[in-house]
């Protein structure tokens, strides 16, 4: 009798799919964003409501490929401008294979997270049956016992939806447990391919990138109503006549044309700072990052103007690409 013919090794399993980051305003969804994916591809600011679109960075391991969406915080809203960014979060929990619901360690569970624990929970019933991850983010920042009753509070806040599919305490900034959210995201993830190509971090459009980090740098030390305010649109990216070197490689200087728009005269004031100086600075810190970004020289044109109001008017958001 011949011997059985061994079977050949079994492949690995590969996953792919999406996560969707969510929380309340300034939970720390984009730095934890960027530290998944190890490069910055969200900007991130002390102020509630940075977000304002949908980004995604993309994880690549040999065995999966975990593509993270970033959205604008989920908040009761009172604006059109917060109506629209919560439509936006909650089209995109329809979308995703898992959700990390992020609740800060240095704050108490709250009515904001109530609030949007019970949006999960819908999620969670509904036809999606979407698995929700609880990531409770900066716990670098708090005692043991502190974070140890922060934990009881988020395993209780979840179930009124039946329970989270795991609890994960993480610190972006010490890199605290991120390889271990990264392992419990990706096992929830169905089997598949990579579904970007290798070395792609986002497919974020570049002018969307290069407005994201001028609004970052004018975000910096600013009043409390001027988040809210501020919407920025690149106007055009165009290579300077005469400023390259095909033969050297180098590439030609780069006219960036931005403009910031804020809904007051006052607020305009602020931006533009006492004989342009805040807005000079502005420039410069925003620089540095759009030449890494477009990986060539950059002079960058900012421009202020007023839209009165446009947080409310549906033309004007439309006009700003909301």
């Amino acid at each position: 009798m011949s011997p059985a013919t061994p079977k050949p090794p079994q492949q690995p399993e590969h996953r792919s799919g999406f996560a969707c980051l969510v929380g309340r305003p300034n939970a720390g969804k984009s730095t934890l964003t960027n530290a998944l994916v190890g490069q910055k591809v969200a900007i991130t600011s002390g102020r509630p409501q940075t977000t304002r679109h949908t980004v995604r960075g993309i994880v690549h391991r040999d065995d999966a490929q975990l593509v993270l969406v970033d959205t604008p915080g989920l908040h009761r809203p009172r604006t059109l401008l917060g109506e629209r960014l919560n439509d936006l979060v909650r089209g995109t929990l329809t979308e995703v294979d898992v959700i990390a619901f992020c609740l800060p360690a240095d704050q108490k569970v709250g009515p904001g997270d109530k609030f949007i624990a019970n949006e999960l929970a819908e999620v969670r019933r509904g036809r999606h049956r979407t698995p929700v991850v609880a990531v409770v983010t900066k716990s670098d920042v708090v005692d043991r016992a502190t974070l140890a009753a922060h934990l009881v509070a988020v395993d209780r806040l979840g179930e009124q939806g039946g329970g989270w599919a795991d609890i994960v305490p993480v610190s972006a900034q010490d890199d605290f447990q991120v390889d271990v959210l990264t392992d419990v995201l990706v096992g929830l993830l169905p089997e598949g391919p990579d579904l970007y190509p290798d070395g792609e971090l986002t497919d974020e459009p570049e002018a969307i990138m290069v407005a994201e980090l001028v609004r970052e740098a004018a975000l910096e030390g600013v009043r409390d109503e001027l988040p809210h305010s501020l919407a920025v649109q690149v106007e055009e990216i165009l290579p300077r006549e005469g400023t390259g070197d095909e033969a050297s490689g180098r590439p030609p200087l780069l006219d960036v044309r931005v403009n910031l728009f804020v809904e007051r005269d006052s607020q305009k004031a602020i931006v533009i700072g006492r004989g342009g100086s805040r807005l000079r600075h502005v420039g410069t810190q925003a620089r540095h990052g759009i030449e890494a970004l477009l990986g060539a020289r950059v002079y960058l044109d900012l421009h202020v103007k007023v839209a009165k109001d446009w947080q409310r008017d549906p033309k004007q958001l439309h006009r700003l690409g909301f």
